[in-house]
């Protein structure tokens, strides 16, 4: 079974690695949503795979280092395109999220991506 929670986060970055004259070098703002899910078996008792509550928890440092921040001066994202956050997140929650199984990040409506570690 795979569940899944959801954030948004609303943070700045530009990214330094673009060609010159790209947008994205400029410094410019996002409203992120973040998904993070959880795979395992269905808890005979509980009825779940884990409490959406615990996922919260587990994120919500991270979402006070990056909500309504600028990306760039968070240590380990100098460089935060969408993959970098996704890998980001991922090397902070899964040793104490071990049931983490993908973090999605959608940059825009319509761009996003994926990781499973």
């Amino acid at each position: 079974m795979d569940i899944f929670k959801t954030f948004t986060l609303e943070s700045a970055h530009r990214l330094p690695n673009v060609p010159p004259g790209h947008k994205c070098a400029r410094m410019h703002g996002h409203s992120f949503r973040v998904d993070l899910h959880v795979s395992g078996e269905v808890g005979q008792d509980s009825g779940w795979v884990m409490d959406f509550a615990d996922i919260k928890a587990a994120f919500q440092p991270l979402f006070e280092q990056l909500d309504h921040h600028c990306l760039n001066d968070v240590p380990g994202l100098e460089n935060p395109t969408s993959e970098r956050l996704a890998m980001w997140i991922w090397e902070r929650l899964k040793p104490g999220l071990p049931l983490l199984s993908e973090v999605t990040v959608h940059e825009t409506c319509t761009s996003g991506c994926r990781y499973r570690g």
